[in-house]
C-alpha cells in the first residue's frame, strides 16, 4: 500500500476572526468525519493583521457550537508568502482578499493559481464571496456558515478526486 500525501489547504479573510475560522472549523469537521485527518491539513490566516492571536469572533464561536463544531482552539494569523508556497489550495473569501493575496505571490512561480474563491466549490451558490458578517448581526454568521458548509462539501470532493 502506498503512502498518500498530504493535501494542505488555507482558508483566508481579513481579519482571520470569522469566516476564514469558521471554514477552517466546518472543513476540519468534514474532513474527520471522512476519516481524512491524516492526509488533509488544515489552516486558516487573514490578510491584515488586526487580530492577531485573537480566538474567532464570539458570534462565530456560537454558531459553530450550535452546528456541534469547536472553533475554540483556533488563533487569528496573518498570512505570509511562504503560505503560498505550503499550501496547495489557498481558498479565499472575497475579491478584495484574492487581490492581496495575488499581490502576495513572488512573480514567475506560478503559485497564484493556487488562489481561488471558496465559493468557487459550491458552483450552484448564488452568490461567489462569502460576506464579512462582523458588523452586522448575529444572522450574518448563520449565512456565513450555509454558505462554507456548501462549499466546503464542493472542496472535499475535489480533494478526493484531484489527490486521494
Amino acid at each position: 500500500m502506498t503512502e498518500r500525501a498530504t493535501v494542505k489547504v488555507l482558508f483566508v479573510c481579513m481579519g482571520n476572526i470569522c469566516r476564514s475560522p469558521t471554514a477552517q472549523g466546518v472543513f476540519r469537521k468534514l474532513v474527520q468525519e471522512a476519516g481524512l485527518a491524516e492526509v488533509i491539513e488544515i489552516d486558516s490566516a487573514g490578510t491584515h493583521a488586526y487580530h492577531v492571536g485573537e480566538p474567532p469572533d464570539p458570534r462565530a464561536q456560537e454558531t459553530a457550537r450550535r452546528r456541534g463544531i469547536d472553533l475554540s482552539d483556533l488563533r487569528a494569523r496573518r498570512v505570509t508568502a511562504a503560505d503560498l508556497e505550503h499550501y496547495h489550495y489557498v481558498l479565499v473569501m472575497d475579491q478584495d482578499n484574492y487581490h492581496a493575496l495575488s499581490d502576495l505571490c513572488p512573480p514567475g512561480r506560478g503559485l497564484e493559481r493556487r488562489v481561488t474563491l471558496l465559493m468557487d466549490h459550491a458552483p450552484q451558490a448564488r452568490m461567489r464571496e462569502v460576506p464579512d458578517p462582523y458588523y452586522g448581526a448575529s444572522g450574518g454568521f448563520e449565512a456565513v456558515f450555509d454558505m462554507v458548509e456548501e462549499a466546503a462539501a464542493g472542496l472535499l470532493e475535489d480533494i478526493r478526486q484531484r489527490h486521494l
